[in-house]
């Protein structure tokens, strides 16, 4: 998978943070009932709300890898319009579009 240069320097310069980072994602995954996919699709919602591109990014290759379809990831986009705002929809719609077609 993907990472990005940044991830990368943060990872080799601070490691233990790093780990330590990996494993609360780790446990908060396995604190609940809900399956992976969701989790991703859910975590790409909230990436939008942050406005974060790196996130949507990763998040919406997240969600691919966990079988998400396109249409699924592209119908949770459409849905952050009445929360986030019809610019913010647009951007995130941008990054998922740029996603998927090097998925394609």
């Amino acid at each position: 998978m993907y990472l990005p240069k940044m991830y990368e320097n943060f990872t080799s310069k601070f490691p233990e943070v790093s780990k330590a980072y990996n494993q609360l994602g780790i446990s908060t995954r396995e604190a609940g009932p809900l399956d992976q996919k969701v989790q991703d699709l859910i975590k790409l919602g909230i990436a939008m709300g942050a406005n974060s591109r790196g996130a949507v990014m990763s998040h919406t290759r997240k969600a691919l890898a966990s079988g998400a379809t396109p249409e699924e990831i592209t119908h949770a986009v459409l849905l952050s319009i009445t929360t986030t705002g019809f610019p913010n929809m647009i951007a995130a719609m941008g990054w998922v579009d740029e996603v998927l077609e090097k998925q394609s």
